[in-house]
Parts: C-alpha cells; sequence; structure tokens
C-alpha cells in the first residue's frame, strides 16, 4: 500500500468509526451493495461474474476505483458462487445459466426443507440432522447421505465401528466425492475473497464487512420451515421454535465474531422475518426480538459492528429495536421512512440508507440528488448517517449513482 493510499484507507475508515459512533466526521460517508451493477455496468453476464473470478474482479474493482466509496464491498462470497452451486446441485436457489437468464441475479426458492415434526431431531443433535436429512434435502449431490446411519455413537472398536459399513452403499463414494470437489471450488472462494479484501485494501479502500450472521427466527424460517411453515408453528407450536433459536444463538454468535479474525470487525446481518408485514407487535416481541437483540448485544461486547439491514418496513417496531447500546451498530433499511426512524433512533443508532431503487433506476439526475440533499439535511444532521441506496444497485442508471456520489461527497460536508 503506498502513502497516499493508507492516508486514504485511514480517512475512510476514520469517516465511518465516527457516524457509527454518532459524532460528526468531515462529511457524510456513502458506502452502498452494488450487487452485480459493476458486471452489467461494463456489459458483463451476471453468469459470467458468478463463474470467471478474474472477469469479476476486474469489473468490481474498476467500478470502485470509478465511485470510490468509503467502504468497499466484497462481492466474492455471495456473487462468485456458481461452481459451488454446480459442484452440490444447490436446489434453494437458480441463477444466472441454471433456471435463469444469463443477466438475472439469482433467485432463492423458499420451501419447507424441515419438517413440523422433526425439531426434536434438530435440537438433539443439528449436525446430524444437517447432514443425513437437510443436506440431502437442499443438495441433490448429497441425497445418498439420507441412507447413513447417526454417527454420533461410534466411539471405539466394539461400540458402533461397524457403522462405517454404511459408507459402503450405493452412491455414497459418489456423494463423498462430490463433497471434495464442492469443498475444493470452496477453497477457491476463500482465497478469491481474501485476494479481494487484499486488492482494495492496497487501493485505500477499506472492506465493507468482516462476516456475516443471521437472525435465529430468520435462520428457521428462511431456510428450514419456510414462511408459511413457521407462521402455523408460532401457533401450533411455539415451544419448539423458541427453543430452536436458543440452539442458533451461539452459532450464529460465533458466526458473526470471525470478523475479527479477519481484521473487519463489520458483520453484515440481512433481516427478513421481524418485519410490519410477517409477524404483529405481539409476536415480534415474544419470537423475533429476543435473540436478535441478544445477537446484537453478544456481537458488540466482542468488539464487533453490527450492520442490520433490515429488507422492508419495520416503522411500527422502531422504538423497540432502539432498545441496543448507543453508537454501537449501524441499521441499514430498505423500505423504513428513514426520516421517522431518525427522530426515533437518531440518539442510538447509525443509520444507512435508502435512496430509492425506483429513482435510481427510473428517475433523473435531479431526483436523485433533491432526494440525496433532503437524506443529508434531516438524516444527517449532526452525524451517524451513511449514505446508501436502498438496496443493491443491479438495475440503476449509471449517471443516477453518479450523481448519488457525487451530492454526498460536495454536499454532504459538515
Amino acid at each position: 500500500m503506498t502513502a497516499s493510499n493508507k492516508q486514504l484507507y485511514e480517512q475512510r475508515e476514520k469517516r465511518v468509526n465516527d457516524v457509527i459512533q454518532l459524532k460528526i466526521p468531515d462529511r457524510v460517508p456513502i458506502a452502498p451493495l452494488f450487487g452485480y451493477f459493476p458486471a452489467l455496468y461494463k456489459g458483463l453476464s451476471i453468469q459470467e461474474c458468478m463463474y470467471d473470478y478474474d472477469k469479476m474482479k476486474t469489473v468490481f474493482i474498476d467500478a470502485i476505483q470509478e465511485f470510490e466509496p468509503d467502504l468497499a464491498e466484497n462481492p466474492v462470497n455471495i456473487r462468485f458462487i456458481g461452481s459451488v452451486l454446480d459442484a452440490l446441485d444447490y436446489k434453494p436457489l437458480k441463477w444466472a445459466g441454471h433456471g435463469l437468464s444469463p443477466k438475472a441475479s439469482y433467485q432463492y426458492v423458499e420451501n419447507e426443507y424441515m419438517m413440523p415434526d422433526e425439531y426434536d431431531a434438530f435440537l438433539q443433535d443439528p449436525t446430524d440432522f444437517m447432514l443425513r436429512v437437510y443436506w440431502p434435502r437442499v443438495m441433490g449431490a448429497f441425497e445418498p447421505f439420507k441412507q447413513l446411519p447417526p454417527v454420533h455413537d461410534i466411539f471405539s472398536y466394539y461400540l458402533g465401528l461397524t457403522k462405517l459399513a454404511f459408507f459402503h452403499q450405493d452412491g455414497i463414494a459418489d456423494a463423498l466425492q462430490a463433497l471434495s470437489d464442492s469443498a475444493r471450488e470452496a477453497s477457491k472462494l476463500i482465497s478469491h475473497a481474501m485476494d479481494f479484501n487484499q486488492s482494495v485494501s492496497e487501493l485505500g479502500f477499506p472492506p465493507l464487512f468482516g462476516s456475516m450472521s443471521h437472525a435465529p427466527f430468520d435462520t428457521i424460517s428462511d431456510f428450514l420451515r419456510g414462511t408459511a411453515g413457521c407462521m402455523l408453528d408460532m401457533y401450533r407450536q411455539p415451544d419448539k421454535i423458541l427453543e430452536a433459536m436458543e440452539k442458533l444463538l451461539p452459532m450464529h454468535l460465533k458466526m458473526g465474531l470471525s470478523a475479527n479474525q479477519r481484521g473487519i470487525n463489520r458483520v453484515f446481518i440481512p433481516l427478513h422475518k421481524g418485519l410490519d408485514g410477517f409477524m404483529s407487535i405481539e409476536q415480534f416481541k415474544k419470537f423475533w426480538w429476543p435473540t436478535m437483540k441478544r445477537l446484537i448485544e453478544g456481537l458488540i461486547e466482542g468488539d464487533c459492528v453490527p450492520f442490520c439491514f433490515w429488507e422492508g418496513n419495520v416503522e411500527s417496531r422502531l422504538e423497540i429495536i432502539g432498545d441496543i447500546p448507543k453508537g454501537k451498530a449501524v441499521y441499514m433499511f430498505e423500505n423504513t421512512d428513514l426520516f421517522k426512524a431518525k427522530e426515533i433512533l437518531g440518539d442510538t443508532v447509525c443509520l444507512k440508507g435508502n435512496v430509492p431503487l425506483s429513482i435510481l433506476a427510473t428517475g433523473t439526475t435531479d431526483d436523485v440528488k433533491t432526494y440525496c440533499k433532503k437524506l443529508i439535511d434531516i438524516v444527517g444532521k449532526g452525524g451517524g448517517f451513511i449514505m446508501d441506496s436502498s438496496t443493491v444497485l443491479d438495475d440503476a442508471k449509471p449517471d443516477n449513482i453518479r450523481t448519488m456520489f457525487k451530492t454526498t461527497k460536495e454536499y454532504g460536508r459538515y
């Protein structure tokens, strides 16, 4: 890293840290989630981006150098994933060239991947459940694993050792080979992610996040029971959901705290099911918020900064989610009224967002400039604000993105 890039890195890091701590920085920081915009902007298909690291790295770093965000999103772990998905025959996603057009972003396929009577199996031994039940359902390559017996009672030469014979059944060798193949691709992914962070850091851009985590309720609803299944469970077997969330909480806390090992203490947490349109306030207080609050507090106690992305509207519960340590986290809002959020949360948490994608995709540069100035004047007053769009920039016009950056850097000075 050159001396000038080192200085830029430190300036950007300080600017962001100041607003997180609710201090007034030199100017409003800007750090959007680019999504697949850099690929589409440079004429690269999303399919190419998902499979060719060198091409993906080139277009993303070009975009970072052109727009100069204060924090640089690393796209590798959630965008350069095609080869891993292929090796797994992964069922809960459709992606470019695999069910979708080469220029389409991937789409999640929600389903009941855990049945309503399987909570006990998950609670008793989550690893066994994942290996023999969940993996075969969501990854076609591991379907033979459902033939395996539990391995938690293989202790010695006379206690359970003969169970290894089950690994000799038809299809198991192929599944183990698929595991090896996917592990090889995942290792490449990790190596490329480290390379990307090193590259942007040397250019003077701090990486945006060091790890990801998840709300315990969302894990059950998104990936295990599905939205409909989880809604029924809140009435039919509420204690099982609560118990499962307690099981998941330490796993998700450990996942988030791994950011410290990478020297980037910001933790991205996408949030889905605690929103106004999914559950009542009473359900939110009982099922969703308690474990999420403890996850936030645990990350803060571990010297991490939670970046919680509320993907929807949470206006009815802003008072509740404000019950966290002051100046220690960032709330990113998609559809929530950010001006109302400033009134309620402005003294507690740094706010990030939320220029509507509708304006960035279909509006004029004047529309973008007007909205950004309003955000800076109101939400940016007194610090505690990071400029961002409402969601990823895939469909945004390049000129509108340029305007968002230019307005923030010129008008957003204190």
